[in-house]
Formats: C-alpha cells, sequence, structure tokens
C-alpha cells in the first residue's frame, strides 16, 4: 500500500469499505452535507474514488491492511458497503471506539446468511422458509431432497448473485456444487433453501436515526441468477401485507441495531409475509428513489448516521433498470441514446474501470405510472451499448 498524508480537516469523516455505485451516491450525498470522504476499494478507481476526497486500494478482508488505513484517516463513521470484507477489523475497529455502521455485530450476522437466518428465525421468531446448511456435496444432496425440488442453493457468503444456483432436480446438484464456487466470500458452506410459493418480493428499506424507524414505499424487484434486474416504486399491495412487511422490518432492524438504512427483503404471499435477507446499507433495487422521492436511499442513510430528521416527500411513482455489460473491456465506453434523457428519464454511468459480462455498469430511472415506467425502462436499457 503507498500512503500520502492525510490534510487535516475539523469536518466530520466517513470511510467508505467498499466503493462501489451505491458507496458513489453515499459519498455525493455526504459531501453535500459537507462530510469528508474516504473511499476504499479492492481495485483502483472504484466508482467511489472518483468523489471522494482521498482514496485507497486494499485487500478488503485483510484484517491488518483495513485496520491500518482506518487508524491512519480516524474516521467519525466507518461505512461498510460490500460483503466481502474482514469483519475482524470491524470489531477491532469498534473496540478502539469507532463508529461503525450499523453496528460491527449487525455486520457480521448479515454478511452471513447462516448468521442472519437463524438470527431472524431462531432468535426473533419471523417467518422464513424451510432451509438447511451443508458443507458437502453427499450433504447438498441430502439437503436438497429434504427441501424438494426446485430448491435455491446459496453459498452462505456471497454477493450480487454470486455462485447462486436453482436446482429443478437432483441431476442440477454437481452442477449447483461447482457453481458455488464462484461465490464472492465463503463458499465452504452453503444454505440449501425450499422454494417459498410467493406471489412477489419486495425491499422495504427502512431507516433507523436513533430516535425513529421511517420506512420508504415497498418496491417491486425482478431478479435474474439472483442479481436486481429491474425495480420499481411503489409495489403495489394490500393495506395488511404493507403493514406486516412493515412490522417485520422493524423487528429485524431493531435486532440488529444501530443508525442508518437497511433493505430488509421480503417474501409475499397473499397476505402473509416471509423474511428472505437484510442489507445494513442502501441497496441495489433502491436505486429507483434517486427519481422516487426528495430525499433517495443514500441521503437518507447519512441523515440517519448523523442523526438528522428523516423526513422526505415521495414524489411519484417510478422504474429503474440495471445495464449489464455484455463484453469484457478495459475502460469500458457506455453508448447512451439520446431516448434516455427526457422529461421524466435519465441515465446514471457508473464509471468502473473494467467491464465483464454480466457486470452492472449503469442504470435507466424512469419516473411514470409504475407499469408504464417499467415499461420504458425495459425499453431504454436496449438502447445501452458497453465496449
Amino acid at each position: 500500500m503507498r500512503f500520502s498524508a492525510p490534510l487535516k480537516s475539523n469536518s466530520k469523516k466517513i470511510m467508505l469499505l467498499g466503493s462501489g455505485e451505491l458507496g458513489k451516491e453515499v459519498a455525493i450525498e455526504a459531501q453535500r452535507l459537507g462530510l469528508e470522504v474516504i473511499a476504499v476499494d479492492r481495485y483502483q478507481n472504484a466508482p467511489a474514488h472518483h468523489v471522494a476526497h482521498r482514496s485507497y486500494v486494499v485487500n478488503m478482508q485483510d484484517k491488518n491492511a483495513v485496520l491500518e488505513i482506518i487508524y491512519r484517516e480516524k474516521p467519525d463513521y466507518i461505512l461498510p458497503e460490500i460483503e466481502a470484507i474482514s469483519i475482524d477489523a470491524l470489531f477491532a475497529a469498534e473496540d478502539k471506539g469507532y463508529n461503525v455502521i450499523p453496528n460491527a455485530s449487525a455486520v457480521s450476522k448479515t454478511m452471513n446468511r447462516k448468521n442472519i437466518r437463524t438470527f431472524a428465525a431462531e432468535t426473533l421468531g419471523l417467518k422464513t422458509g424451510s432451509y438447511e446448511f451443508v458443507t458437502t456435496k453427499d450433504g447438498l444432496k441430502r439437503a436438497a431432497q429434504n427441501m424438494g425440488f426446485p430448491c435455491i442453493i446459496k453459498p452462505v457468503m456471497s454477493s450480487s448473485g454470486h455462485g447462486q444456483s436453482v436446482a429443478k432436480s437432483i441431476e442440477d446438484i454437481d452442477a449447483s456444487w461447482e457453481i458455488a464456487k464462484e461465490a464472492r466470500g465463503d463458499a465452504s458452506e452453503l444454505i440449501v433453501e425450499a422454494f417459498v410459493d410467493f406471489d412477489y418480493e419486495i425491499t422495504m428499506l427502512t431507516v433507523r436515526n436513533g430516535e425513529e424507524t421511517v420506512f420508504c414505499e415497498p418496491i417491486g424487484h425482478e431478479q435474474r441468477d439472483g442479481d436486481y434486474i429491474f425495480s420499481w416504486q411503489p409495489m403495489q399491495m394490500s393495506s395488511l401485507a404493507k403493514e406486516r412487511s412493515q412490522d417485520m422490518a422493524k423487528k429485524i432492524t431493531d435486532g440488529l441495531g444501530g443508525r442508518g438504512l437497511f433493505g430488509v427483503e421480503l417474501f409475499i404471499k397473499d397476505d402473509e409475509v416471509y423474511f428472505s435477507e437484510v442489507s445494513p446499507r442502501p441497496h441495489d433495487t433502491g436505486m429507483v428513489t434517486l427519481i422516487t422521492q426528495s430525499q433517495s436511499e443514500f441521503a437518507l442513510h447519512l441523515r440517519a448516521i448523523l442523526g438528522l430528521p428523516l423526513g422526505f416527500t415521495f414524489y411519484g411513482a417510478g422504474a429503474s433498470a440495471a445495464f449489464k455489460s455484455e463484453v469484457h473491456s478495459y475502460a469500458p465506453v457506455i453508448s447512451v441514446d439520446d431516448s434516455l434523457f427526457s422529461d421524466n428519464s435519465f441515465v446514471r454511468i457508473f464509471s468502473k474501470p473494467e467491464a465483464h459480462k454480466g457486470r452492472r455498469l449503469a442504470v435507466a430511472l424512469v419516473f411514470d405510472e409504475a407499469e408504464k415506467a417499467l415499461e420504458k425502462s425495459r425499453e431504454l436499457i436496449e438502447s445501452i451499448k458497453d465496449s
């Protein structure tokens, strides 16, 4: 690692551990509030590096390397923005008095599917689908037969759908075992989930500032290979299902504690609500709030961390569509059609230094009735090209 001396400043300082497209939006909102931003990631020129006061490149899973930067910069707030990070470094920093958002224990629970599922189901008593944890291929076969087909197989630690698969029969297990090795994280243990016969899934963005908890309008989303492709807000749902979703989101975030915004993922069947996962940070499906709310999920995250009021206006329905690369290239060039820039739509390009097939490089945003916005966002995303 190569360091330059940090500038002396009287500003409050945040450190982003993970500097992707979500971290970039957090950094922009932080600077609007006069905060000093330090962006850390595993690769040079990550999106948030472009808008931070200073940036660092380290192995994010190296405890000593992460702590060295923390002790050097002395941030007021440490914001973990990715799953593949040294949790030992976060606990060590917290023990030294540093403020980890929302707290090191919450990050530890949510970055590991085993930790958060057992915490939600067994400690808090939240309704979930059936599941088992396995460490061997034979165990995987037995668990899959116990769960029934189709079943969902995921590494206990990963992100953006990496390593996740759906086994439709016992013949798929060998392939699922190999796919799991592609995880961004720990693939030594897998969770096997029974397929929940849900009508739809939502993200309930839940915000805590230490005095109040507020909810954004529920966000519907469509995933492909475990990763978000489209999202829309609000998701049309019954008042009872919405109330139960908010209740479940509050229980899990109260249980985790701390300040900030949480992305709580839920399955809905009729009016019944099932817990899926939770991220203690802005959520990729929540990028739609950049166009639908007076305060986006990123702005609300910063307000909550600082203990500021959480009031905001929901402008109206909208949708987002993720653009994923079709090629592998360095310094990819994104070609954007003029149609993306209209009176109710625009695009955000993330400026990632490298593209590979399936990597998210941009998002199209449309403000309109949810169904029309979703249809238009699907059309617009097809007009984006990369090379």
